[in-house]
Order: structure tokens, then C-alpha cells, then sequence
């Protein structure tokens, strides 16, 4: 699997005059093949009056030494470059938890699409840091009311009908929210909308959490006869505490995005038109640096949740004077004292 962008339109079989606004296309199963390759799209008109068109296309690949995003209709990826003007830099994997009609509910397919996704970005160097949001809610049919704007909107209810402990057990095993707090790279949750039970767990699993003021946050498994189960009661008690945690855990409530900034739950706050900006921006401010450097702080600050701080403090002393043996210690202390304002070129090492 390759990824491709569209370079050249080249005939359009039907009309030649006629054209279509092509942007890019992110994944084609290309098989064996030397770039460029010819792509021939069947366009199927709105008016059923017109006939269907064929529109070929020249592709050329992005990233050959970067492997294509797992394809899934619940998991959308997108690579958004980290300097816009240096392809060199890396990229930040924007990834879209895509069942808008369901307000993107986490059902089998959604988690085991993050599984992959957390696979995939694990292990692909060129990505620098993974952002997660919900999809937009579809504009709704004439008459009827427009769904809310969800992050994740919890756990899908539908599939639990039936399902005896054995079953919950084996789900559990490897599980998503885990898959996310284990990746190496850092990860920002994008919220907008409504994050309950499930959805909170994954923002919960991210390092660091956006959301906007339109944002509701809560643990509503309780009205379920349930309580959390993808590390809400644990990963919630470090973010605000033992008793916010029970009162969000026992009651059910939902809380405002100001109060979940207010607790410490999120880091910032934003109007639903400023999120992707300020979200990409400070994505970008981290991506920048040295991507070892990055892997090793976070490791040293997740392990103060776990060490006692006698344990903690030796092993931060040990990583830090590990890095003074790093290439990339060397580009960076180099690059201070010559007063070079641009990125350094981090080696990763």
C-alpha cells in the first residue's frame, strides 16, 4: 500500500471541457507498479440526465519511505506536515474517529481501527506526533434536526446487549485506550463535543487534552448498572483527584469544558472556530523538537504516576545524562550557541 496525491489531471472521457475539483487521494491499492501511475476514476453524476464520465488521472507517491495508514471507514488519517515549507521535518497524524451518525461511538471496528492506527504511527518515524478528534456531524436530511458535535459520545450501547463477563474480558485484552496510552509519541486529544464514558477514557489515554467551550465531559456507565472500563476510574484520579473523580464516576453527571478546565482535566479551552488552529499549533511546537527527546520526557514524566518520587527523581538524573551521549544533544546545544533561529535537523538519536 502506497499513498499518492493527484499531480495532473489528464483526460476526462465523456467531456473533455468539463472540469472536476480533485484535491487528493489518500490511499490506493496499487499492487506491484512503477510511479507514475495512471488512475482511471468513474464519476458518477448528481443529475441522472448525464452520463457516467471516466477522469484519468496521473499519481505520483508522498512519503515512499513512509507506510500508507491502515484504510478504515471509522478511522480517517491525515498527514499534516510539521513545517509547511520542509517536507524534511515530519509529520503530525491527524486521525478522525469517523461515525458521525452514531456521534462517533466506539464500537468493535472503531477500536480495533485505533489499535491499527496506534500500530501503524508507532512505527513509522516520519510521525512526529498523533492527534485524535471526532467527525463533524452530517448536515441532517430536510426537517430534521442537526445531531450535535461529539468527540465520542461513550461506548456503543447496541453491542453490549447479550455479552456475559467472558466476552468483556477477551474485548479488554490489548485494548485501544491502552494501545493509545502505550504509544511512544506524544498525543493530544481534540475535543468537540460531547466526551462521555468510553469517548472520555480515549481523551483520558491522550497526553494532553483540547477542547472547545461548546465541549461536555462525563462518566455516565453508572445509569448503565456499570462503571468505567478503559481506565476511567484510574487515569481520572491522576487528572483532578480522588474525590472529583467519584463525583464524576458516581453520579453520572456531565461537567462544562470550563469546569473540566477549571479541575485540570484539559489544558486549554477554545471557541469550536479556533480549536484546529490552536490544537495544530501547539502540535507543531512539540513535533519540532528532538523526537527521541520527546519519547524520553515522556516517559519520565509518566513514570512519577507510578514510582514513588525517591524512585522517580534517580531515574529522571539517569535519562538526562544518558541524552548528553545523543546526537541529537549535540545539534541542539550547537544550535543555541550559534543563535540559529530555525528547527534544528534532530537525527532522532
Amino acid at each position: 500500500m502506497q499513498c499518492y496525491k493527484v499531480t495532473k489531471s489528464l483526460t476526462n472521457i465523456g467531456n473533455p471541457n468539463q472540469q472536476f475539483p480533485i484535491c487528493c487521494i489518500k490511499q490506493l491499492d496499487t499492487r506491484p507498479c512503477q510511479p507514475p501511475l495512471i488512475l482511471h476514476l468513474l464519476l458518477k453524476p448528481i443529475n441522472k440526465n448525464n452520463k457516467i464520465m471516466r477522469l484519468d488521472i496521473q499519481v505520483q507517491p508522498t512519503r515512499p519511505n513512509m507506510a500508507a495508514p491502515p484504510v478504515s471507514e471509522v478511522i480517517i488519517i491525515e498527514e499534516i506536515q510539521v513545517d509547511d515549507e520542509n517536507d524534511g521535518k515530519g509529520v503530525i497524524a491527524l486521525v478522525c474517529i469517523n461515525r458521525p451518525n452514531k456521534l462517533n461511538a466506539l464500537n468493535d471496528d472503531v477500536m480495533s481501527g485505533l489499535k491499527a492506527m496506534c500500530n501503524w504511527a508507532e512505527n513509522q518515524n516520519q510521525i512526529k506526533l498523533v492527534i485524535i478528534k471526532g467527525a463533524e456531524p452530517l448536515q441532517p436530511e430536510e426537517g430534521k434536526r442537526a445531531k450535535p458535535n461529539a468527540f465520542v459520545a461513550g461506548a456503543d450501547i447496541s453491542e453490549f446487549a447479550g455479552k456475559k463477563s467472558n466476552d468483556i474480558r477477551q474485548s479488554f485484552k490489548h485494548n485501544a485506550w491502552e494501545k493509545i496510552w502505550n504509544l511512544s509519541k506524544p498525543t493530544i486529544a481534540m475535543v468537540d463535543g460531547f466526551a462521555l464514558g468510553g469517548g472520555l477514557e480515549v481523551a483520558c489515554s491522550c497526553d494532553i487534552r483540547m477542547a472547545s467551550s461548546r465541549s461536555k465531559f462525563g462518566t455516565p456507565e453508572i445509569t448503565l448498572g456499570l462503571i468505567p472500563g478503559g481506565g476511567g476510574t484510574q487515569r481520572l484520579g491522576h487528572l483532578i483527584g480522588y474525590g472529583k473523580t467519584l463525583e464524576l464516576v458516581l453520579s453520572g453527571e456531565m461537567i462544562s469544558a470550563n469546569e473540566a478546565l477549571r479541575i485540570g482535566l484539559v489544558n486549554h479551552v477554545y471557541e469550536p472556530e479556533e480549536l484546529l488552529e490552536a490544537t495544530l499549533k501547539l502540535a507543531r511546537i512539540i513535533a519540532s523538537k528532538s523526537p527521541h527527546t520527546l519519547k524520553v520526557a515522556k516517559k519520565v514524566v509518566r513514570a512519577s504516576l507510578e514510582l514513588p518520587i525517591s524512585e522517580g527523581v534517580v531515574l529522571e538524573a539517569e535519562e538526562f545524562a544518558q541524552l548528553f551521549d545523543t546526537e541529537d544533544k549535540e545539534i541542539g546545544v550547537e544550535a543555541f550557541l550559534n543563535g540559529t533561529r530555525t528547527t534544528p535537523n534532530w537525527k532522532g538519536k
